[in-house]
């Protein structure tokens, strides 16, 4: 019987570090459902603050601008590892 290559979640560990879900379920279990509705709130509030930046930016004060850094720099970190996640089960499609 082979073991399940382990999911990268999206979210990390207290420590900051990855958490990984292995499951034998085929992906159908509940942390997977959640994995799966985490990974979709991330890209969509990523959206929603990539939106916003782009009406910001042109008349934003120094303040602002950190902020929307800030902001900015969480929901890429998002985006990489949803991506890294979906890119690593897509590998194991082919």
């Amino acid at each position: 019987m082979n073991t399940p290559e382990p999911r990268l979640l999206p979210w990390s560990g207290v420590d900051g570090r990855p958490c990984y879900l292995i499951a034998d379920d085929g992906g159908e279990g509940p942390v997977s459902r959640l994995a799966d509705t985490t990974e979709t709130v991330q890209l969509g509030m990523g959206a929603d603050v990539l939106a916003h930046a782009r009406a910001l930016i042109p008349d934003a004060l120094p303040g602002e601008l950190r902020h929307l850094a800030e902001c900015l720099t969480v929901a890429l970190a998002d985006a990489l590892r949803v991506a890294e996640s979906r890119g690593r089960r897509l590998r194991r499609l082919t």
